[in-house]
């Protein structure tokens, strides 16, 4: 999340159609009409009030589970666990977002503006290059069971998540560098992106769809391609709860945020062409950032839709006893060197053994 929620934003105060687009050395389009402006406004408002309130209890209760209830965590565990820390990153943020829109204007200086914003982008990379591991960590158990056995160790757990966060981190600085405030003739101030010239307007309108969304899908995409061949090649078991809680959190993701990419690299496609981006490519953008957001909120939800009947068998502990059995969700058969796994749709306890075991 990093340059998606200005527009929505800003697009709420009467402002231009397209503060993310506007350089310093090019004009913005017209402002938006009345009508349309409000229904941006309040439209903006319900959306962040409804990510707020479910995404935030959501993903803290995901995080008390993984942290209170699970004395031994699986690699996958440790994975949803960062992707629900990332998701309260920018929920726990959202309220200055919200005070933008019933204010009208950014009152948390230039640090706040720079910092809010980055730490949205931060989110985003975490978020993707988080899935686009869980992607890779399956594929490898399907094709290198025995080193995926090996790999899946707390020590080797815990360079891959540092180098994600370190990663999201660097992978987010354009944010942060080119944020700044931008003061209308009525005195409103935005936090918008500033460029000094149009190469590095599209230079960042570039860099964010392809590293943000293309390139960690390419991957994902690869990744449960060759899943999907070596299954219909070999007799495999599979944990069908966790892979279909990774494959849902997947394609969440992927239809939250594949609208937006798309309407950003067509923007750039105009401003490679010179050429202002057409009015309908704001409009839209404008919606589609409304359902990007709610991609911090919606994994809890999804938590619940692959938990099944654990939700009414182990109650509030149906997160911890969900994610329990992948500690041993991969382990290599005794025929062959295949791949077994546990067929049963309820998780086994990982063993103290288990190389996917993580305290």
């Amino acid at each position: 999340m990093s340059n998606f929620t200005l527009q929505v934003f800003t697009m709420a105060t009467n402002t231009t159609s397209s503060v993310f687009t506007m350089a310093t050395n090019t004009t913005p389009p017209a402002a938006p009409s009345s009508a349309n402006d409000s229904f941006t406004r309040i439209l903006a408002i319900i959306i962040l009030s409804m990510a707020l309130i479910v995404g935030l209890p959501g993903n803290s209760f995901v995080v008390w589970s993984i942290l209170g209830k699970m004395q031994k965590r699986s690699v996958t565990a440790l994975m949803v666990l960062n992707l629900a820390v990332a998701d309260l990153a920018v929920l726990l943020i959202a309220p200055f977002f919200l005070h933008f829109l019933a204010r009208g204007t950014w009152i948390f200086e230039l640090f706040g503006c720079r910092l809010c914003h980055y730490i949205c982008g931060v989110s985003m990379y975490a978020s993707v290059l988080l899935i686009t591991a869980m992607s890779v960590d399956r594929s490898l158990a399907v094709a290198r069971p025995f080193v995926s056995q090996k790999l899946r160790t707390k020590a080797v757990a815990r360079r891959v998540l540092a180098g994600i966060w370190v990663m999201s981190f660097l992978l987010a600085t354009p944010v942060f560098v080119y944020r700044n405030l931008y003061a209308r003739p009525n005195g409103i101030l935005v936090c918008a992106p500033m460029y000094p010239r149009v190469s590095h307007k599209i230079f960042h309108q570039l860099f964010e769809p392809i590293t943000g969304f293309l390139l960690p899908f390419l991957v994902v995409v690869a990744s449960y391609s060759d899943i999907r061949r070596r299954l219909q090649n070999r007799r495999f078991r599979r944990s069908r709860r966790i892979g279909r809680l990774v494959v849902l959190i997947i394609l969440a993701f992927a239809a939250f945020w594949l609208p937006y990419h798309l309407v950003i690299l067509v923007q750039a496609g105009y401003s490679l062409a010179g050429m202002p981006a057409a009015k309908q490519l704001h409009n839209a953008r404008a919606v589609l950032i409304t359902l990007a957001f709610l991609s911090s909120s919606v994994n809890p939800v999804l938590y619940a839709c692959a938990g099944g009947r654990l939700l009414r068998t182990a109650g509030m502990g149906f997160v911890a006893k969900m994610l329990e059995g992948t500690g041993s969700e991969v382990f290599s058969g005794r025929r062959g060197g295949t791949l077994n796994q546990t067929a049963r749709g309820d998780a086994e306890p990982a063993t103290e053994d288990s190389p996917d075991t993580v305290e």
